[in-house]
């Protein structure tokens, strides 16, 4: 047996209760010897000492304050037997490419698309079975918000912070946010274990969307689509001016209105290994239920292994002997039988 290590030292500094059960023991004896001198005389004082047997009286006082002493011990969790364990970290390398664009701000989702598809990024981090993560918005250009990390802390800040207002240039490139997520995101050392999650309206500005996803497809990189918004009619993009006002986004004086180009993110996902569309439109998003299905079902590679080491936890001897003194202490009886006073 190894040396005995205490996983919480700090629960020895409740011994300090068995010199106070003690005192208490002490007292009560004393008290009840005045009390037994005052109402009785000194002859039958002697017969009831000798019926109720002071020996019995202090083992049972020495049995509690030993089950104390055990049960305070087993709260301190020891353990020995040291044996060195490897923990290994599977995981994969999931990328969220979130459009920020002024169209996410159509309200055919409720609050709007953008704060739609933040919630639903919320709730697929919450079921992360170690998984790195990374974030990426874009709009007219792409910019990586949070590099793939295993800090989902720090992703949910990043991804608190996301708005329109984020990315300086206008429009919609998704093509180039692809070509983005290969250079400054994901490595070529590995050829498969890497998702893209994109959430988008699917609306490009000629920026060579399916050839990027080809690409992505080449290199093992599989490309999941989320795709929001009405795909009849679609929806205008609200604005608010300086005076608090709503309108709607113009150009040469007539309303935009956003639809969903599902057919676009079809060819994409089609154009990557095991890649698929969803088709949200404007139904709520189950972003968790997507991560079960095809994430956390997938293979995984090995991110990280750590040898730790790990003692066998004993504390289950100290606590039963503890109680078994407690029930020993229970079962003797204080007075002498057949000896006693009616």
């Amino acid at each position: 047996m190894n040396g005995i290590r205490l996983q919480h030292i700090e629960m020895l500094n409740l011994l300090w209760v068995v010199p106070v059960i003690w005192a208490l023991f002490f007292l009560g004896w004393k008290k009840r010897a005045r009390a037994l001198r005052v109402f009785i005389d000194a002859g039958l004082l002697d017969r009831m000492q000798t019926s109720t047997g002071n020996g019995r009286r202090y083992i049972k006082a020495a049995l509690i304050l030993v089950s104390a002493v055990f049960i305070i011990f087993s709260l301190t969790r020891p353990a020995w037997n040291e044996k060195p364990e490897t923990i290994e970290r599977k995981g994969r390398d999931v990328v969220f490419l979130l459009d920020v664009s002024r169209s996410m701000l159509a309200e055919d989702l409720v609050p709007n698309r953008l704060e739609k598809a933040k919630l639903a990024i919320e709730d697929c981090v919450d079921r992360l079975q170690g998984d790195r993560v990374a974030l990426v918005a874009f709009a007219g250009t792409a910019v990586v918000k949070c590099p793939l990390t295993l800090d989902y802390g720090f992703f949910r800040l990043m991804l608190d912070d996301i708005s329109t207002e984020g990315i300086s240039r206008g429009g919609t490139m998704i093509g180039d946010a692809i070509r983005k997520v290969m250079t400054d995101v994901f490595d070529d050392q590995a050829r498969q274990y890497r998702d893209v999650i994109l959430i988008t309206d699917g609306e490009d500005h000629d920026s060579f969307p399916v050839e990027a996803a080809q690409k992505a497809g080449e290199k093992g990189i599989r490309i999941i689509a989320i795709g929001l918004g009405d795909e009849s009619e679609g929806k205008r993009i609200p604005v608010t001016d300086e005076q608090g006002e709503k309108t709607f986004l113009k150009y040469q004086g007539q309303e935009i209105w956003s639809k969903l180009d599902a057919d676009t993110l079809r060819e994409m996902v089609n154009a990557t290994p095991g890649g698929k569309y969803f088709n949200v439109a404007t139904s709520a998003i189950d972003l968790g239920d997507v991560y079960t299905q095809l994430i956390a079902s997938a293979d995984k590679k090995e991110l990280a292994s750590e040898t730790i080491r790990r003692y066998e936890e004993k504390y289950q001897i100290f606590l039963a002997v503890g109680l078994m003194l407690l029930c020993i202490e229970m079962m003797i009886q204080e007075r002498k039988r057949g000896n006693g006073i009616a």
